[in-house]
């Protein structure tokens, strides 16, 4: 081989790779909030065990997803034939010493190459029909795909036809331990030696430099996420998926006038970006996407592209500015940061508001990015800086200002659905076993105060000793917080912590997912620490405990809907359906979509305060729908369960307008109160 021609290969290709590396580098740094994912890193190992080497997330679409685990493998150990061959480049008969031709391991690395050649090839066809024949419309169809799916698929070929003239040079016959390069060899064999000599220099040759090619296409494309997907998963999120990072110091924030959220590409963190250059727009996100699929703007797998391409557009201006100045010596605001505006310039606010953050994107993405902290902090800056939200929102604000709950109902009126129940105040009856936040949906909405009613006569039977704070509880600040009020949901949520300190609260149960995932997951944040339990899990225990005895019949045919800051956000799947099985009568029932993959009823992210952006279908009509689809065709005994009150308004309003009222719509805790009650209770 000539060792000039592989040297300057080597320089070059490897020049240029350095000089498109480190300007990614260079850009990642531009980004200006810190973020510190340092800590416990034996998770963080283990996460990168599970989902880049074990590609554990990739098999929920199971053909592109084992397509890909055979070629990610195959790249693995193809890796070391790469070495070997530009090895060759200098002595012709290089080769790692224990993986030589007459050791054990060369015989075990000769097999598997050969078998991971072949294989890289049908999955590389697999992704070859995705894009040009079924065309999945949640792929990225464009050259760069098929340019380096034609990249890996030559790469292949060059080894076997490398490899089977090799054996023929051998006259090494049919060999079992390299199969396909064998059948290639014979293939080859009719041809005349000079003609195979060709071929060998060509499939040397191919190899060598595709390789090398194809590193350094990386930095510019989709498939950048074979170098940033390791670090990404590495340094992923650890938190609930329901945790919100706050904004320190908001108030010295405003009053040093300083930018809330995020406004433009520099505002977001080194990890961001990481995410922007991770993505592989292989378009799960989107495909499950329930604002997309019900024809919002929202795409999440736009949103992030968008938001690269645009990094990629200023990569110039921004590496320039950093070089030129240390971030911390930049000015406040500038010429160059006053242009470039996120929102609108590369965002359309109509994208923003249509997200209800049940983090569907998130848990179908296979390499770990956050797309809901991007959404709401873009939102932050748009509602707290620039003033800009939707009407309706406005009127929820002030709602939660004035009255401490967005219904804008007197705060004195939130005891009144427990009337008649002898249900105790916190004020009166410190010493409890726990507190019952009740929410603001329960205390105030017809529909949710009999989840109310019948939890507490739950808990009273159970001889559950709780009390509840009545006027003293405000709302969480789950709806301000989810539509960019940090402001707002500090102050909501430093008033409710002040109030359960005062009371010495440890435990809590609630009905509401959305103030169950607030208390338990973002009130540690501010100094509010308890034992926070959802009504689903409490009356599973007392159930199992004995403490609760389903006894009376429920005659009905019920299909559960899982709530998504219930499910998603905080795993909890199994506790309501334990619930639902241990109901004499009741038959539960599973929609295909379901769990993990069950579909937002459409008021998380604060969209049950706003109108739900323009779209050709309504969230909770299309969940509706799918639900309906586990159902029986007819009957009065038809019913779906939730365990959300925010869910069971949706699906109740969808019934209706659906032409679906005889179909029974009821919280968990109602259907156990139908079996627990006596004749006597109320």
């Amino acid at each position: 081989m000539n060792w000039i021609a592989m040297t300057l290969l080597l320089a070059v290709s490897l020049t240029g790779f350095a000089y498109s590396a480190s300007r990614r580098w260079r850009l990642m740094l531009v980004a200006k909030r810190p973020e510190n994912r340092t800590d416990q890193i034996g998770q963080r190992l283990w996460g990168v065990l599970m989902y880049v080497f074990a590609q554990k997330r990739m098999v929920r679409y199971p053909l592109a997803g084992w397509a890909h685990i055979i070629v990610f493998f195959g790249f693995l150990v193809l890796l070391l034939n790469s070495l070997i061959l530009w090895g060759r480049g200098y002595v012709p008969d290089f080769n790692f010493w224990v993986f030589g031709p007459h050791q054990p391991l060369g015989a075990i690395y000769a097999l598997l190459r050969d078998i991971f050649t072949f294989l890289v090839i049908v999955g590389v066809l697999i992704f070859f029909y995705n894009r040009v024949i079924a065309r999945l419309s949640r792929l990225t169809l464009n050259f760069e795909g098929l340019l380096i799916l034609t990249i890996i698929f030559t790469m292949m070929i060059a080894d076997l036809v490398y490899e089977g003239v090799e054996l023929n040079r051998e006259q090494a016959g049919f060999r079992a331990g390299m199969p396909f390069a064998s059948i290639t060899a014979a293939i080859l064999s009719p041809l005349p030696a000079g003609a195979q000599n060709v071929l060998w220099q060509v499939g040397f040759w191919a190899h060598s430099a595709l390789v090398l090619i194809f590193l350094n296409l990386l930095p510019y494309g989709k498939h950048f996420h074979v170098l940033t997907v390791l670090p990404n998963v590495l340094t992923r999120r650890l938190t609930p998926l329901g945790h919100l990072s706050p904004i320190t110091d908001i108030e010295g924030r405003l009053e040093r006038e300083e930018t809330l959220g995020v406004k433009r590409i520099q505002d977001f963190s080194w990890k961001d970006v990481l995410d922007f250059y991770t993505c592989t727009e292989c378009g799960r996100c989107t495909d499950n996407c329930p604002a997309n699929n019900t024809g919002k703007l929202l795409s999440p797998k736009h949103l992030i592209n968008n938001l690269r391409d645009h990094l990629y557009s200023r990569a110039g201006e921004l590496i320039g500015s950093s070089r030129r100045q240390p971030p911390a010596e930049q000015p406040a605001s500038g010429a160059a940061e006053q242009d470039h505006p996120l929102v609108p310039d590369c965002i359309k606010p109509e994208v923003l508001w249509a997200c209800t953050s049940c983090a569907a994107c998130e848990e179908e993405c296979p390499v770990f990015i956050s797309f809901i902290d991007k959404i709401v902090d873009m939102r932050r800056n748009l509602v707290m800086e620039r003033g800009e939200l939707p009407e309706q929102l406005q009127t929820a604000f002030r709602g939660l200002e004035t009255a401490g709950n967005p219904y804008s109902y007197p705060n004195e009126r939130r005891a009144e659905w427990a009337e008649g129940l002898d249900v105790p105040l916190m004020a009166d009856q410190p010493d409890v076993e726990m507190l019952y936040w009740v929410g603001c949906a329960a205390s105030f909405d017809d529909r949710s105060r009999k989840i109310a009613r019948a939890l507490a006569q739950l808990l009273k039977t159970a001889g559950v000793r709780f009390a509840i704070l009545g006027p003293e509880e405000q709302c969480n600040g789950d709806p301000a917080r989810r539509a960019g009020n940090e402001y707002l949901f500090q102050t909501l949520a430093a008033a409710n912590i002040e109030t359960l300190n005062r009371y010495k609260v440890k435990k809590i149960v609630t009905a509401c997912p959305h103030c169950y995932n607030t208390l338990r997951n973002e009130y540690p944040d501010f100094g509010g620490r308890y034992e926070v339990l959802h009504h689903v899990t409490l009356l599973a225990e007392l159930i199992r405990t004995g403490r609760l005895t389903p006894q009376r019949p429920v005659d009905a045919r019920v299909v559960y809907h899982d709530a998504c800051y219930l499910g998603r956000h905080n795993g909890l799947y199994e506790p309501p359906r334990q619930v639902l099985r241990a109901i004499p009568g009741l038959c539960l029932l599973e929609a295909d979509q379901t769990r993990d993959r069950g579909m937002c009823c459409g008021a998380g992210g604060a969209q049950m305060w706003k109108e739900e952006e323009p779209g050709h279908a309504r969230v909770n009509h299309t969940r509706l729908r799918q639900l309906m689809t586990a159902l029986p065709p007819a009957g009065a005994d038809r019913g779906i369960a939730s365990a959300c009150p925010f869910c069971k308004t949706m699906l109740t309003d969808a019934l209706g307008a659906e032409g679906h009222e005889n179909v029974l719509q009821l919280d968990i805790a109602e259907l156990l109160w139908e079996s627990v009650r006596t004749d006597q209770s109320q």
